[in-house]
């Protein structure tokens, strides 16, 4: 019998460690300033750096991140491109654009969640290593999920019926997935510094574009 597979999700990655160095110092900034908000500061000295994450105001006018952007919006447009729409007719745009940081005493974490109304999301990993948190994905088919069944011990690989996918970035890891795609973040150790940047982009009709 012929298998079929259909209604495949696409994660793309690739390595490009050439914006990591000068993009942790500019976004140095904006993490110290992101500490030093008035809610954030009575947190901190009640707790400490321990169990948050630091986001930082928009990065989408900021120019010492226009290669970046510049880049991604490409690569999503392309990202879009391969799924098979009319990507002629749309102009990507970037509908935000965030650094952030987990505590530096650890605790630090994101729930699961996706990106309501948003075409393309990613990441872009500035420091993190095997010590960090990790993203992780999860089966975004609610049908599949709510009729999940045991795996196979012997089952090491992903396979159709495979729930969560974890990846394991390095600075300069680039990852850009569907908006509807769930994830989160692992809880953070706090062993070393794990900082990334995280955007969502909409593919928008080109007359409507002209008009933005």
């Amino acid at each position: 019998m012929y298998i079929n597979e259909y209604f495949k999700t696409p994660v793309w990655m690739e390595e490009k460690p050439e914006f990591v160095k000068s993009l942790n110092k500019a976004s140095d900034k904006y993490i110290k300033a992101a500490k030093k908000m008035p809610e954030v500061k009575k947190y901190l000295k009640q707790f400490g750096d321990f169990g948050t994450s630091h986001h930082s105001t928009p990065l989408t006018m900021d120019n010492d991140f226009l290669d970046l952007r510049n880049y991604i919006g490409q690569k999503s447009w392309e990202f879009l491109d391969h799924s098979g729409f009319d990507m002629p007719q749309y102009q990507t745009m970037f509908s935000e654009m965030w650094v952030q940081e987990f505590s530096k005493k650890g605790g630090g974490h994101h729930s699961a969640h996706i990106h309501w109304n948003q075409h393309v999301s990613g990441f872009y990993f500035l420091k993190c290593s095997n010590k960090t948190s990790i993203p992780v994905f999860h089966e975004p088919r609610t049908g599949a999920r709510a009729t999940k069944l045991k795996m196979k011990p012997e089952i090491k690989g992903i396979v159709n019926g495979t729930e969560l996918i974890h990846f394991k970035p390095q600075p300069g890891t680039l990852l850009i997935f569907p908006g509807y795609l769930e994830h989160e973040f692992s809880v953070d150790r706090g062993k070393e510094p794990f900082r990334f940047i995280h955007w969502n982009i909409q593919a928008i009709p080109k007359e409507m574009a002209r008009d933005v």
